[in-house]
C-alpha cells in the first residue's frame, strides 16, 4: 500500500504512522543537529574555507570534539578535507555542496526564531510545572 508521504512533495504525519519509525526528519535531525555540527557549517558557510586551528579559535570546541565531528561531516558529504604536502602539512576544511544545500533549512529555523523565541522564553519563563530531569 503507497505511504500517502509519497504520493505528494510535501510530508505530513498521518495518524496511524509509528512515530519511532516513520518521521522522515529524524535522520537528518540526528546528522545536522548534533552537538557542534551546525556551528562549524554555519563558519564554514559564513567565512569560507577554514584550517582546523582557525575552526577551533572561531567555535570554541575542543581539538579531540572538533576532530570527532569533521569526521563525521567528511563521511556524511558534508564537509571536504584537503591537505597540501607542505612542510609543515596544511590542512583545509570547506563546506560542500550538500552542505550548502542546508542553507535554506538554516535560514528558515533563523526566521523561526527571531519570530519565536521570544515566546519559547516567555513560556519557559512562565512554567510552574517540574523541571524535566
Amino acid at each position: 500500500m503507497p505511504n500517502a508521504r509519497t504520493a505528494t512533495s510535501t510530508w505530513s504525519p498521518q495518524p496511524d504512522d509509528d512515530p519511532a519509525t516513520a518521521c522522515p526528519i529524524s535522520p537528518v535531525v540526528d546528522l545536522v543537529f548534533s552537538r557542534w555540527t551546525t556551528p562549524i557549517l554555519w563558519v564554514l558557510q559564513a567565512h569560507g574555507t577554514q584550517r582546523f586551528v582557525e575552526l577551533e579559535r572561531r567555535i570554541g570546541v575542543t581539538p579531540k570534539v572538533l576532530t570527532q565531528r569533521l569526521r563525521q561531516l567528511e563521511r556524511d558529504g558534508l564537509v571536504q578535507r584537503r591537505i597540501y604536502a607542505e612542510v609543515p602539512p596544511r590542512v583545509e576544511y570547506e563546506i560542500t555542496e550538500l552542505g550548502s544545500s542546508l542553507h535554506s533549512v538554516f535560514a528558515a529555523l533563523g526566521e523561526w526564531s527571531d519570530a519565536h523565541l521570544a515566546d519559547v522564553e516567555a513560556s519557559r519563563a512562565a512554567y510552574t510545572g517540574p523541571l524535566p530531569r
